[in-house]
């Protein structure tokens, strides 16, 4: 699958608005402030193809990107950031619901947290619902660099043991500023896109 040949499609701000056809659906979520875009940008090899914000909590749609014609990756909205009105954090959450109601049409779940901190009671949530999915999903842990070395075993256990996440699991640690953990990443997503050949 050729990552360079990728086109945005749609955002989706309705469940009428969501696209449900024969390609996989590789679905990105995390908190507003932890690199999403990034790590999509990283995996695409594109300098600012999913927006990069000094602000978080630029995604407010989910955002549907088709690549090389044989997947769709999923921007999902990033969820608390505080400085967003109650009413707009509502509306996320029924979008997403929504969303996650359709498991028919998600391929592989990719949930972005901080390699820095514990994982938050949201980022519990949104792990559970990945989960109740049923569907392959892997858990990316995200700004490796900002770590020493001495404290990556650690905090790799400590968001294993908050996430509840099962053995056969996969928390990848990932640097999408020095694209440490790319090449697995890449891996997962053509083996999800693979596996969905008739």
């Amino acid at each position: 699958m050729n990552l360079q040949k990728v086109e945005f499609i749609r955002s989706a701000a309705r469940p009428n608005d969501f696209i449900s056809d024969a390609l996989p659906q590789i679905a990105f979520a995390g908190k507003s402030n932890v690199g999403k875009s990034s790590v999509l940008n990283c995996v695409l090899q594109r300098k600012n193809f999913a927006r990069v914000g000094q602000k978080p909590g630029k995604t407010i749609h989910i955002n549907y990107f088709r690549v090389d014609d044989r997947a769709y990756f999923v921007d999902l909205p990033g969820y608390g950031y505080a400085q967003v009105a109650a009413s707009e954090k509502e509306r996320w959450g029924r979008l997403m619901e929504s969303y996650f109601a359709r498991t028919e049409d998600i391929t592989l779940g990719v949930m972005i947290v901080d390699a820095r901190h514990e994982p938050t009671k949201l980022d519990c949530v949104m792990a559970e619902l990945f989960q109740n999915t049923g569907c392959p999903f892997l858990v990316v842990a995200n700004k490796l660099d900002k770590l020493k070395k001495s404290e990556i075993e650690p905090n790799m256990h400590r968001i294993r043991e908050t996430l509840q996440l099962s053995a056969d699991t996969v928390l990848l640690p990932f640097s999408a500023e020095k694209g440490t953990g790319r090449g697995e990443l890449v891996g997962a997503i053509l083996a999800a896109v693979e596996s969905c050949k008739k």
